[in-house]
């Protein structure tokens, strides 16, 4: 399931190119899968980076990705957010506005249309 619905387009702006080069490939590619699935649903998000992290900003909505240690992160800042999606993946580690997706872990990229729409489209 570690695929978008939509189709992956090949080019990514410098600043996510730069931030996913310094990643192991895994990480790459997800983090890479995570833009495409958002500017695909939200083709006007401004991207930026904040706080060291891919940053995606539609008026005063946001969410942003980070590679960890051990995971990536879909940061939303809000578990009204993320609840969509935990409701489908009890099992999925999150935060209190973020969710935590292990190297090992799938990732439903389409249950992640609704966080999307709870955090960008304030």
């Amino acid at each position: 399931m570690d695929t978008p619905s939509q189709s992956v387009t090949p080019s990514i702006p410098t600043l996510l190119a730069e931030y996913i080069s310094l990643l192991p490939p895994q990480r790459s590619a997800r983090i890479h899968k995570l833009h495409n699935l958002i500017v695909a649903n939200y083709p006007r998000v401004t991207l930026s980076l904040k706080y060291k992290m891919p940053t995606y900003e539609l008026g005063e909505g946001w969410v942003a990705l980070a590679s960890q240690k051990h995971y990536v992160s879909l940061y939303t800042c809000a578990r009204e957010h993320i609840q969509p999606y935990l409701d489908r993946h009890p099992k999925a580690k999150c935060g209190t506005g973020c969710l935590n997706f292990r190297d090992n872990d799938d990732i439903v990229f389409e249950d992640l249309k609704p966080v999307l729409a709870s955090a960008l489209e304030k």
